[in-house]
């Protein structure tokens, strides 16, 4: 039964429901054309899973690339797609991403306040195969100061994940990270570096009460909000929607949707853009699709908690499909549990640490079972290929006394940060011997002895006959310059050694609602259902469930928020030759 409106119905052109990259990109490009927007947002603050994300989208044949005299043929993207994709391989709607990226990037880089640094030496996972880059197909958010928004959207805002954070303050891969971790190491120029950034960040929380210097996914969501301000976009928070309106002939024509004042309908003359985050709190839909999740309760996400498939049920709703034949539901992340004193569990995703020299993962009966300094999909989809029926996925990620004051490990931090803390809590396991260690931790001691064995053999020598851990630029890239002769392996063996638990994850689902190239959603029959469009992770993966590059979540994101709002528009050719000025910025 419909709850009355109880408020006059708001008459837009274009409405957006959701506010991560994929609705933000949606709404700012479909207000530059002119159209009168609004977004609503579930949350009380905008961003979704964007905002605790790294921020880097892949982008092949972006202009700064081109600006660096990077100038990549379509051909080698289209190769090294077809090769990771395979049987998943979409011609139409990854030849449409190809295609409308260059624009996209410029359009953001050239027409609005989001400006992008370029991904440089960013590596694509798979260097071995035909068509993999070795850098340029990525770029990220340039760090931007939140003094430039204005105070009451900056209420609207999303922090920064704590757990990827230190003390709230958001640290950027490349050369941000590496000056931190320098610190960690006496280095005087990392030190100066880390004073800068955190002196100013602890004024900001006493002043503003919250991180100021946005990086990574906070940057990235604050560029495109302060993007959508500028142009006129209203954003509303804590405005769920609750079902999509058709008219008489069945063209979707607006949502009813419950906002602080009540429920109300919002008139979409133009179209509706779901961009609610996919389903990866849906426990039930976990349960059906999530492989070694028998209750839909052996996962750990980190997407924000409102991210419970409102959009895909929204759109079965009014005919659409729902894609579920791809290579995977989700995007796999390794994640470990942070235990708080004041209850609360934290979730941290493990994306750097498991590259770095000196660390392997392994299962309770003490053996690796994935080459860890690969991206952190291949890392969960062979923990579950590893672990036998009935028993749960899990994984130790182990490392010596060493690494754990060089790097972090997990969430414990390098020096000079103490590591009893997560002692105390159990969230770090230590042992004076790797068997000791193993019975802590209730891994076979004799198994991870043999494995800890072989293991620095072989990295003595720079090699891993077992899973080729080092043998790409990726895999090297994410590792240790300084240490040789492989800067992605060093021996495991200063005591006391240490581990933490490492279980599945996910950054969010890759099934989703089925959409064709102009990003128009499809019912059952492949037929486009009108006035209604999906981007983000609503939207069924362009890369069919697989995970061929860094940033192959946002990057379709922004490009299909950008295809979406422009068909809304009208505007059927890029008036651009997609081109930005030289970039300033490398990472």
């Amino acid at each position: 039964m419909n709850t009355p409106a109880t408020q006059p119905p708001l008459d837009v052109d274009v409405l957006v429901i959701g506010s991560g990259a994929g609705g933000l990109s949606a709404a700012v490009t479909a207000a530059y054309h002119g159209l009168k927007v609004a977004v609503v947002e579930k949350a009380p603050v905008c961003g979704g899973a964007t905002s605790w994300s790294g921020g880097w989208a892949w982008t092949p044949g972006n202009p700064l690339a081109k600006a660096d005299g990077v100038d990549e043929d379509r051909e080698q993207f289209r190769t090294y797609l077809r090769h990771r994709l395979g049987e998943n391989y979409d011609a139409d709607r990854v030849e449409a991403f190809l295609e409308a990226v260059p624009h996209m990037v410029g359009f953001f880089q050239g027409k609005t306040s989001l400006q992008f640094t370029p991904g440089a030496r960013i590596r694509d996972i798979y260097g071995k195969t035909p068509g993999a880059g070795t850098g340029h197909r990525s770029v990220g958010p340039a760090p931007y100061n939140a003094r430039n928004i204005r105070p009451g959207l900056r209420a609207k805002m999303r922090h920064q994940l704590y757990e990827t954070s230190f003390l709230g303050m958001g640290i950027m891969a490349g050369p941000d990270l590496t000056k931190f971790l320098s610190a960690s190491q006496g280095s005087v120029t990392g030190l100066l570096h880390a004073a800068r950034r955190f002196v100013p960040h602890v004024f900001d929380l006493l002043v503003h009460r919250r991180n100021m210097q946005l990086v990574n996914g906070t940057a990235l969501t604050g560029r495109l909000l302060k993007s959508a301000d500028d142009l006129g976009v209203d954003i509303r928070v804590s405005t769920p929607a609750r079902r999509l309106l058709t008219d008489a002939a069945g063209t979707v024509a607006g949502a009813e949707v419950e906002g602080p004042g009540g429920r109300y309908t919002i008139r979409a003359a133009r179209g509706v853009v779901l961009a609610t985050g996919g389903f990866p709190h849906d426990v039930e839909r976990r349960r059906q699709l999530f492989p070694k999740t028998p209750t839909g309760r052996e996962h750990w996400t980190l997407a924000p908690e409102e991210t419970t498939g409102d959009g895909l049920a929204m759109a079965q709703e009014v005919g659409a499909h729902f894609k579920t034949g791809l290579a995977s539901p989700a995007a796999w992340c390794p994640v470990s549990l942070v235990p708080y004193a004041s209850g609360r569990q934290g979730i941290f995703p493990h994306i750097m640490d498991r590259a770095k020299p000196g660390s392997i993962g392994v299962r309770r009966d003490g053996k690796r079972f994935v080459n860890e300094a690969n991206g952190y999909y291949d890392y969960v989809a062979a923990l579950i290929e590893a672990t036998p029926e009935g028993e749960p996925a899990e994984s130790w990620q182990i490392a010596d006394a060493r690494f754990v004051r060089k790097y972090p490990l997990g969430m414990a931090k390098p020096l000079p940060v103490p590591l009893f803390p997560y002692l105390r809590s159990g969230y770090l396991k230590k042992g004076r011997t790797i068997e000791e260690l193993a019975r802590n931790c209730g891994i076979d001691p004799q198994g991870l002895r043999d494995t800890v064995e072989r293991f620095n053999e072989n990295a003595r020598r720079g090699g891993d006959p077992d899973f080729e851990r080092g043998e790409t630029e990726f895999n090297r890239y994410g590792g240790d310059p300084k240490t040789t002769p492989n800067p992605s392996l060093a021996p495991i063996k200063k005591g006391p050694f240490y581990a933490v638990k490492v279980v599945p994850g996910s950054f969010g689902t890759f099934a989703g609602i089925d959409v064709d190239a102009r990003a128009r959603v499809l019912d059952g029959a492949g037929r486009p259902i009108r006035g209604l469009y999906a981007a983000g992770n609503d939207q069924a993966s362009v890369m069919g469930g697989h995970y061929p590059a860094g940033g192959i979540n946002l990057g379709p994101a922004l490009t299909f928020g950008y295809v979406a709002a422009r068909d809304l528009a009208g505007a059927a050719a890029y008036e651009d030759d997609g081109s930005v000025p030289a970039p300033a910025a490398r990472a």
